[in-house]
């Protein structure tokens, strides 16, 4: 049983009372380092457990968190209770006017076109405004093609070939052949 207590390592505070007490022993004006606070606990502890880093940098993250400690530069320090926080970077938000305690909050209004009333009187139509030029507006409609074409009558059109729609296909040289007109 002696020898189990003389193996026994010391035990350890926990790791937020070994990071308080690096920062204000180290006592730097800017704060103190992750790599600074962990030579100062191993060197004051000696043995540490194996994933000694980890639990530090998991410690300090959550005590940067929960607001006992202040991260600016890349360094820690203890949160000073008198302090007026330490604003980020950009535009700080607009103060928010505090409510007058009789002011009743209406419903807010919801979104979107107001449905009409059933009890409004109902509306007479708008007159329409005639055009001065007598024809209607937009597009005008479609008229249906006359059956001889476009050109008039069908006994004027050639009844024979129809060409086909697009570009002519290219006429092939053996199909061109001089042809001698003689009067």
């Amino acid at each position: 049983m002696a020898t189990e207590e003389v193996n026994k390592p010391p035990s350890l505070p926990s790791y937020p009372q070994l990071i308080i007490n690096a920062i204000e022993a180290l006592n730097e004006k800017n704060g103190s380092n992750k790599s600074s606070i962990s030579k100062y606990i191993e060197s004051k502890y000696g043995q540490l457990p194996g994933g000694h880093t980890t639990l530090l940098s998991h410690h300090l993250h959550r005590m940067k968190e929960t607001g006992e400690l202040i991260f600016w530069k890349n360094n820690y320090m203890k949160a000073d209770p008198n302090a007026p926080p330490r604003r980020g970077r950009g535009r700080p938000p607009k103060p928010k006017d505090p409510m007058q305690s009789g002011a009743i909050l209406s419903p807010a209004r919801p979104r979107g076109r107001p449905p009409k009333d059933p009890n409004a009187p109902p509306s007479s139509p708008k007159p329409k405004a005639a055009s001065g030029t007598g024809k209607p507006r937009g597009r005008p409609r479609k008229m249906a093609r006359p059956e001889g074409g476009i050109g008039g009558s069908s006994s004027t059109m050639m009844t024979g070939t129809v060409r086909p729609r697009g570009r002519p296909p290219k006429v092939k040289a053996s199909v061109l052949t001089e042809v001698s007109v003689e009067n």
